[in-house]
């Protein structure tokens, strides 16, 4: 019966690879380098028409232009070092840059293409670093930004904390399931759904096939056969590593946006700018994180989950199906970062490896909140995105992440478990 149940699941894998390849996408050949990016006002409406240049050492110049999407890509003919500039006599009139770093910069292209993020605000005259970048107006709305960007990573952590709660597993392919999230409602879009369609579908695939399918295929039979915790985090890697490189591979190494509310205009509420989708997304945030709290505490099975968290051998000996309540973990924490996934696909853009450039963020707000505590996960992700989008005050937003480990290095310098961190791993 085991035997089946697995053959099962291969072939499920099988077709959901096959439905990957058999869509819109063909195999991506390699790809050439470039620079590449998106120009957007803080409320997100795109900034069409800037020039952007790329010198290298033999001053050869190469140049690209912002579209009706704000997206720009200034191609390159090999890897190297290059001087990028904006030109800002291109900018419209009233938007000035944040940083006056962003009109000039050296930067290392190492091959494929590379993302620069360019802040952009609203007032002054055109093509003149803003003057307001520190003011208490872009604090406010750099706090709003973070709160966002912390909803997203609480999607992802509070599944990375479940899954190690349960089962002690340090999952470093948590970020390729937050990929293949947005990937999977990518697929459903372009066949036809409409992204408000495509997006719960894709939520429960992924809950199913890459959550209770990946468990039933690899971690269970690693469970039976005893395998150790540090050899199964070796596995994790490899298995991110293997779907980091499946999706450049069927879906190519640019960007990709959902057909839908890809250029949505923005939205002014007092002090802060925002666009719909990112309040509206932010909203089922909130409703998926409570929804999962109540599970967790009020559920027959949720409760379950926390006995098994605490002496695995003990609630197997009163009765509690330990295998069951596992297999229910990786399934939450799967639909759960595929959620964030889609969240980061629609309020940014969908690229190979999105989950890999977020693991570092997940492992932040996870240590510093508390290894296996859910409002651990939740109150450390809030702390990590607010204060990475804060850091953008003083330091490229190039370099924002590093703020996060930073700030994990110091409160756990104080607080070695974590902000909430207890004897309990769960709940």
């Amino acid at each position: 019966m085991l035997k089946r149940a697995r053959l099962a699941m291969g072939v499920l894998l099988l077709a959901t690879f096959a439905f990957m390849i058999t869509g819109s996408f063909s195999p991506a050949s390699a790809a050439e380098s470039g620079i590449i990016g998106t120009l957007s006002t803080p409320g997100g409406e795109p900034v069409v028409g800037v020039v952007i240049t790329a010198t290298d050492a033999d001053g050869v110049i190469t140049s690209g232009t912002s579209d009706d999407k704000g997206d720009f890509t200034v191609p390159l003919p090999a890897g190297g070092t290059y001087l990028v500039e904006i030109d800002v006599t291109t900018l419209p009139a009233g938007i000035t840059l944040n940083n006056e770093d962003d009109a000039s910069r050296s930067l290392l292209v190492l091959g494929g293409d590379k993302k620069i993020l360019i802040g952009l605000s609203e007032g002054g005259d055109s093509g003149i670093v803003s003057v307001e970048s520190g003011s208490t107006e872009r604090v406010i709305q750099l706090l709003l930004d973070g709160i966002l960007y912390g909803l997203m990573i609480a999607l992802g952590a509070v599944g990375m904390n479940l899954v190690f709660g349960t089962t002690g597993l340090t999952n470093f392919s948590q970020g390729e399931l937050l990929s293949l999230g947005a990937f999977t409602a990518l697929v459903f879009n372009t066949a036809g759904l409409n992204i408000m369609i495509a997006a719960p579908i894709a939520i429960v695939f992924c809950a199913f096939v890459f959550g209770w399918g990946q468990n039933r295929i690899l971690w269970r039979p690693l469970r039976r056969r005893k395998t150790g915790l540090i050899a199964a985090m070796i596995v994790s890697i490899g298995l991110a590593i293997l779907l980091r490189y499946t999706l450049v591979f069927f879906f190519g190494g640019g960007q990709k946006s959902y057909e839908q509310f890809a250029g949505q205009p923005g939205l002014e509420i007092g002090p802060f700018n925002t666009t719909p989708k990112a309040l509206i997304l932010g909203l089922f945030a909130v409703i998926a994180l409570m929804a999962t709290v109540t599970w967790l505490q009020r559920s027959r099975i949720g409760k379950a989950t926390r006995a098994v968290s605490d002496n695995p051998a003990l609630a197997s000996a009163t009765g509690i199906d330990v295998e069951r309540v596992i297999s229910v973990v990786w399934t939450i924490g799967a639909g759960l970062a595929a959620f964030a996934g889609i969240y980061l696909g629609m309020t940014q853009t969908s690229v190979w490896n999105m989950g890999q450039r977020v693991l570092l963020v997940l492992f932040a707000a996870v240590i510093l909140g508390g290894l296996g505590t859910i409002y651990g996960a939740i109150v450390g992700s809030m702390v990590v995105g607010v204060f990475v989008q804060l850091t953008t005050l003083v330091i490229p937003t190039e370099m924002k992440t590093v703020g996060a480990l930073f700030l994990m290095i110091l409160i756990l310098m104080v607080r070695p478990q974590g902000l909430l961190g207890r004897k309990e791993r769960v709940g």
